[in-house]
């Protein structure tokens, strides 16, 4: 089972959706960034409290749940 640093999930938060830890962004909305056309850049340059490998390590999480 690979061991995701930024990823966590809280039932107090997001009704316990997978996020990136110290925020309140889910996995599923960093998804559907990247969906509509999003880089890590530039998820990054408008979230500057998120950290490159956090959303990188967010899209690895949700890929094998796809």
């Amino acid at each position: 089972m690979t061991h995701f640093k930024h990823i966590g999930a809280d039932p107090d938060i997001l009704g316990g959706k997978p996020i990136i830890l110290g925020s309140r962004i889910s996995v599923e909305l960093v998804m559907q960034w990247m969906a509509s056309g999003a880089t890590p850049d530039a998820i990054v340059a408008k979230y500057p409290n998120l950290s490159k490998e956090a959303v990188q390590e967010a899209v690895l999480y949700a890929v094998p749940l796809a």
